[in-house]
């Protein structure tokens, strides 16, 4: 398999497969860019299709956290792991504790949380056998960052649609929400108590139903979701879900999710753009998770409100920037980011 011209390679500074032969963890780990501190991304658990996939993934994951950290002002890089295998059938306390040593190896270059797949209770696991772990339970606080991601997501929506719509408040703005785990339902919580009209689909049908009849909204087979008109879509699933297929569909005015990744390819946020669809990019809208991981890893905890609801402010000046350099706003993000990690260079 070609790794250093592979699509996403995007000079990442090293790149670990790492295997256990005892508990079967077959994981890959990115380290994208260390300038501004150690890499720090979530451990995501999947069945990948293939290795390829596996890799793809976390090469864009370990990017996007790079960009995410710096555009959110912390003292990180990006890095990412994934786990390939069905959570719900091979993980156990020995193979997270596998993983934990191939983390530790890297001497505090990557620092893993949870992602898609994985929990607080992992991370405990994960943290008997390294140090270089964030987003465990502690004297009664959850380390779930899920609820921080949401709140951000909530905040980026709100500022979409005062650039977008000239609205400052969400009652009857109609949001459809593709993904319904912790983040995307604290979401809808969020949403509904604002007075947002919601259309909701996951591949977990009695949870999508469950959600609908207690919010009220419209629950949709998950195909059905790019069909909906509304105002908003908010993919909070997996990521590459606007593509060539999906995105001439799509009708609706803003695109502000959870998801990382969500452009199947960078280029298609020119497209939106010149479609009429404002999009916020995935990692400037979703850091609230990093930001309350960072600094639990760090030992302070009281700024974390504060730097999240600075994601509304963060997305403000990027649609402004799009608009006046008359760019896609991954452009804009892009731009901010680099700029911030050519300083620190």
């Amino acid at each position: 398999m070609p790794f250093f011209d592979a699509p996403d390679f995007d000079h990442h500074e090293q790149v670990v497969f790492a295997h256990d032969a005892t508990t079967g963890l077959k994981a890959i780990i990115a380290i994208h860019d260390t300038t501004l501190g150690p890499g720090m991304g979530g451990c995501r658990f999947w069945p990948y299709a293939s290795d390829r996939d596996a890799l793809t993934d976390v090469l864009r994951l370990s990017r996007g956290m790079t960009y995410k950290s710096a555009l959110a002002g912390l003292p990180l890089g990006g890095g990412k792991a994934v786990v390939i295998g069905d959570a719900r059938r091979v993980k156990t306390p020995q193979l997270l504790q596998a993983l934990g040593r191939a983390i530790d190896r890297l001497g505090g270059r990557y620092i893993t949380a949870e992602d898609v797949g994985t929990s607080p209770d992992d991370m405990a696991h994960i943290a008997t056998t390294t140090r270089f772990v964030a987003g465990i339970d502690s004297h009664g606080i959850s380390g779930d960052p899920s609820p921080y991601t949401a709140r951000g997501v909530f905040l980026g929506v709100r500022a979409a649609v005062r650039h977008r719509l000239g609205a400052d408040t969400l009652a009857g703005v109609h949001v459809a929400v593709q993904g319904l785990g912790h983040v995307g339902q604290a979401l809808c919580e969020d949403l509904h108590a604002a007075g947002a009209r919601l259309t909701v689909t996951d591949i977990a049908t009695e949870r999508c139903h469950r959600l609908a009849a207690r919010l009220g909204a419209q629950a949709v087979a998950p195909e059905a979701i790019y069909d909906v008109v509304a105002d908003v879509f908010a993919p909070c699933a997996l990521g590459a879900i606007i593509n060539e297929s999906t995105l001439p569909r799509l009708k609706v005015a803003i695109i502000a999710g959870a998801a990382n990744n969500q452009l199947a390819t960078g280029d298609l946020a020119l497209v939106l753009k010149s479609h009429g669809i404002l999009y916020a990019p995935d990692y400037a809208i979703n850091a609230g998770g990093i930001i309350r991981v960072c600094r639990e890893y760090l030992g302070n905890t009281d700024s974390v409100d504060d730097e999240v609801v600075k994601i509304y402010d963060t997305l403000s000046h990027l649609f402004a920037m799009a608009d006046d350099h008359n760019i896609s706003t991954l452009e804009a993000a892009d731009a901010r980011a680099r700029a911030r990690l050519t300083n620190g260079r």
